[in-house]
């Protein structure tokens, strides 16, 4: 049930936000077979205001789904193939010397990198060294490019979607749990059920491919971005949220007894701010001005499982973060009342 006490401003922008949000996944579709949470996850990232890591092995579609999106938001799109050889002005952009031509005078001049994009493609990020991870990594969380004294800022909206390769590990260079926790989200991309696969292939193989159309723009999304900053959270959702993550940090009090047992470190408080807008974002695609409990728990495995990792017991018994959050959403219990604790 929508919100009464919201403007009818607001109101008519969940409305239009659902549908918006419904044309994507129609026009998506012509291309795309499948990958409905994939979607939804992939959009709540970018009303969200933050950015997503996909993972999924050779072929599941991941760069068709980005490119095709950013079709359909009506984006200016590049792309990166990270490489060993890739350097941190070949993502950001260098100065380069140039002559002018009022003056005479040869000066730096800023050629600004891919990353100067609203939506940017890191294909296998993983295959990259650190240092140019870190420099794609700090525009990520700054949205801003600094070269030669000057900062120049990134263009708006701005997202990232990286993808990366869980197979090949050697040769790569995995992402720190530092960095991972720049990305909003953690999107696992399965494989497709059998229906769905014998779908893609009669239309790959028959040449029966959709054209993708713009539905949507830069200025509506960056309103949505900011209808999302003003759907109200009540304290039950909010409790909801800062419990589940309390109780991913070993020896802590709120921890339980799995955790502390299976679990090596857990979510920081950037994982209640995750939990708590990755749900606003989620619920003004269904077209609702208020966040539930339902949705934390639909936006958990993706906004925790990058950050709550198991030790090594949990690795001999078989035991990832997938399964501890499973078994954290059954721990902690979503109808207590909770409130604000004393400081």
């Amino acid at each position: 049930m929508t919100d009464t006490t919201a403007s009818p401003d607001d109101l008519a922008a969940v409305q239009a936000c659902e549908q918006s949000y419904n044309r994507v996944r129609d026009e998506l579709s012509k291309v795309i077979v499948g990958q409905d949470e994939v979607i939804e996850q992939v959009l709540i990232a970018i009303f969200a205001r933050g950015h997503a890591l996909l993972e999924g092995v050779p072929g599941l579609a991941k760069t068709l789904l980005i490119s095709s999106l950013a079709e359909a938001l009506d984006l200016t799109f590049k792309r990166i193939q990270f490489t060993p050889d890739l350097m941190p002005s070949d993502v950001t952009g260098t100065e380069i010397i140039q002559e002018n031509l009022e003056t005479g005078r040869r000066e730096y001049t800023f050629l600004p990198g891919p990353i100067f994009a609203n939506l940017l493609l890191a294909d296998e990020i993983n295959r990259t060294p650190p240092k140019t991870q870190a420099a794609m990594l700090e525009a990520m969380q700054e949205r801003q490019v600094s070269a030669g004294g000057s900062r120049h800022k990134l263009p708006r909206p701005f997202f990232v979607l990286a993808t990366q390769n869980p197979l090949e590990q050697e040769g790569t260079y995995p992402l720190p749990e530092a960095q991972l926790d720049r990305f909003l989200l953690y999107i696992r991309v399965g494989y497709p059920t059998g229906a769905e696969e014998w779908e893609i292939a009669r239309r790959v193989t028959g040449g029966h491919m959709g054209k993708i159309s713009s539905v949507m723009g830069s200025e509506e999304i960056i309103k949505y971005q900011d209808l999302v900053n003003r759907v109200p959270v009540s304290d039950q959702v909010l409790g909801y949220a800062w419990a589940l993550v309390r109780a991913t940090r070993p020896g802590e009090a709120e921890a339980p007894e799995f955790i502390n047992k299976w679990a090596s470190w857990g979510a920081g408080p950037r994982g209640v701010l995750t939990l708590v807008t990755a749900a606003k974002a989620r619920a003004i695609l269904y077209g609702r001005y208020h966040a539930t409990v339902e949705d934390v728990k639909s936006v958990a495995g993706p906004a925790l499982r990058h950050r709550l990792a198991g030790n090594y017991a949990a690795q001999a018994n078989d035991i990832g973060s997938e399964q501890l959050i499973e078994m954290l959403l059954k721990e902690i219990p979503s109808d207590k009342k909770y409130e604000r604790p004393a400081a």
